[in-house]
């Protein structure tokens, strides 16, 4: 999806932040996509700023994953470790 249908809800520092956010939306049923990966992929970069990811939603998303997203700041999530799989 190109980016002016969206908006940006995150910036990850690096690939495993940025799988963890998106994988966490697409569990919740919202569909993401990234910006700035070219340059983290080609150098490795995550460092002052270089190598960060945008993370978008469509604009009729966004409230819903700026909520989700604040209440796993808040500590509302947690991972069942005791859960087999």
């Amino acid at each position: 999806m190109p980016e002016e249908d969206g908006v940006v809800v995150f910036t990850a520092q690096g690939e495993f932040e940025e799988q963890q956010v998106r994988s966490f939306l697409g569990a919740q049923g919202i569909e993401t996509w990234v910006r700035g990966e070219a340059l983290r992929k080609t150098h490795g970069l995550t460092l002052d700023g270089l190598g960060q990811v945008e993370v978008f939603v469509a604009a009729a998303d966004e409230a819903e994953a700026r909520r989700l997203l604040d209440e796993v700041e808040a500590g509302g999530f947690e991972i069942d470790e005791t859960h087999e799989g």
